[in-house]
Order: structure tokens, then sequence, then C-alpha cells
């Protein structure tokens, strides 16, 4: 029988935390032809996503770069919506690019944009690049031009584009080849794609020993138990080129931990109800040597009606 327990998360957000709008002036291009390999998306056994990162790398043609085109960041967009019928649904990811220029190079972009099947990256204002396109279904791309009215008018060349994907504009944390030269050029370390020709140079993860549960520091030790007063709330855990985490309730599967795109922190926001005894899973190794192992675990009990719920003591 199907293991059909819910992938369902809580979305929490810090009150004050700035949210920057908009995309940055460069973005970057390829045709599908020259994508050798794609990164992947997550998915559990059920087909289910898992997580909205790329894992791997985009492995291109030999001597194929990444083109860029330079767009107006104020009048360019990257929105996201649902389209189709339950239990079918995708998301219509769509790109409004506003390039400056209308001479001579910009308009044969309509040539070699209109009828290719493209992949494109969008910076956005964090820094973390946002992939419009899917190896799955193609990419309408279309081009319009304006070279404006009067003397106060405005001259353009719009990109509109269109991409069906399992969700909005996934992220790619990758190594990007441009003619400019590579972006993030040690590739993607924080998950490998499942081939190990492709992972087998990621770096070793590392996860930090001081690992922060109900806003209390531990230290922990692989092998080791932490004791914890109260309901689990809130675990934190940094390192870097982390690729796995997750908790396991003594009798269940494991639940993910979401590991942030930089793969230096992991957040779960989860309430796991005392008593119980939690425990953490890690992968380590890389390549073909990668594989998950119990980390430490937490042995969470009851509060007292004096204790006021508040966290315990280490014990390892």
């Amino acid at each position: 029988m199907p293991d059909c327990s819910s992938v369902q998360k809580s979305l929490a957000w810090c009150q004050g935390k700035p949210e920057l709008p908009g995309v940055k002036r460069r973005i970057y291009y390829i045709s599908k032809y020259d994508v050798l390999r794609w990164p992947k998306l997550q998915h559990d056994a059920n087909g289910r996503l898992t997580s909205a990162a790329y894992a791997g790398d985009f492995v291109l043609r030999a001597d194929a770069k990444w083109k860029f085109i330079d767009i107006i960041s104020d009048k360019s967009q990257l929105t996201s919506e649902a389209q189709g019928e339950y239990p079918s649904q995708t998301q219509l990811n769509k790109l409004v690019a506003v390039h400056p220029g209308v001479d001579d190079e910009a308009s044969a972009a309509a040539a070699y944009l209109n009828n290719n099947d493209n992949v494109f990256l969008v910076e956005d204002m964090r820094g973390a690049f946002r992939v419009v396109g899917s190896d799955k279904w193609p990419t309408k791309t279309t081009v319009a031009q304006d070279l404006g009215q009067g003397a106060t008018g405005t001259t353009s060349t719009t990109i509109n584009v269109e991409a069906t994907d399992e969700c909005p504009a996934p992220f790619y944390a990758g190594k990007i080849a441009t003619e400019d030269g590579d972006i993030n050029p040690d590739g993607n370390p924080t998950q490998n794609s499942g081939d190990s020709g492709n992972s087998s140079n990621a770096p070793e993860p590392v996860y930090n020993n001081s690992v922060v549960i109900n806003g209390q520091t531990y230290t922990v030790s692989k092998g080791g138990t932490v004791n914890v007063t109260g309901d689990v709330t809130s675990i934190k855990i940094t390192g870097s080129n982390m690729s796995y985490l997750a908790y396991n309730k003594g009798q269940g599967m494991q639940n993910e931990i979401a590991i942030n795109s930089a793969g230096n922190s992991a957040t779960c926001s989860d309430r796991i109800y005392a008593p119980t005894t939690l425990e953490i899973y890690r992968n380590e190794g890389t390549g073909d040597n990668e594989h998950s192992v119990k980390w430490f675990t937490i042995n969470v009990t009851k509060a007292s009606s004096s204790s006021g719920g508040g966290g315990g003591n280490e014990n390892d």
C-alpha cells in the first residue's frame, strides 16, 4: 500500500523581514538543444514535489554558453499562476523582460527566440536564480518591439516567456557557464542529482556540532542524545555543503528538514509534541558513497506545571 502521509508544512514569516521585489538587470538564456543534462527536482515515492530547488547542475554541450540579455528591472517581472484542474494542476511561469534597445541586434532576437525552445535564468533581488523553462514541457517565447512615439516616447524590445512547470520558477544554485566567465564555478554542492558522474566531485557535507532547538543552543555529537523539555517547535542546523537532513519520530517515515539553496542552513518549524524521541539523520559521503546515517537523538519530555515548558539540558 502506498504511503499517503501528508508532505504539507507550515509556512512561517518573521514580522519585519524585508522581501525585496523585482528582478536584477541581467537574465540568461540558452536553447534546450544545448542542454545535455538537466538538474533534478526532488520528489517522494508518490511523485510529490519535496523541494522547489534543483539538485545538481545544467550540463551543456561542448563550447555552449549561457547568453545574456540586459533588461530594465523596473519594467520587467516574473510571475507564476496555477493552471489546469485537480489533480493535474501545474504552474504557468511568466517572464516579461524589457530590453531598451531596438537596433538590428535587438531586432534579430525575434528570429532566434520566437521559434526556439529555450530555458531562462532570472536572478531575484536576494541573489537567487530562478529557472523559467522545464525539461518536461516546451517554453513559448515571443518578442514585441516598440520604437516609441514622439519626443518623450520610450523604445523597447519586450521578451515574453511562458513556461509550464511543477512549481513556481524553481531555484537553481548550480554552475552557470557564461560568455563572461562562470557563475557558481564549483557547481551546486548542496545536493546531487543522483548521477554519480555529476556528483562525485561535490564537496563533503559539513554539519556544525551546535544545534539550536527552541531557541537554545545544544552541542551534539554523533550517536549522542540531548534532552529537551516541552514540545519542540523549531530546530536550526548550520554547516556547509549540507545535502540532506531529516527527523524520525521512532516508528514513522523520515521527515525531511529543508536546507537553503546555499547548503549552509536548515530550519524545521514543525511542532513535535512531548513526550517523544526524535532521531536526526544526515547524509555523509559524496557521489556513489553518499548515504544517510543517524546523527543524534533528541529526548523530548513533558514540561512540569512549574517549569513553564523551558528548554532542557544537554546530555552527550
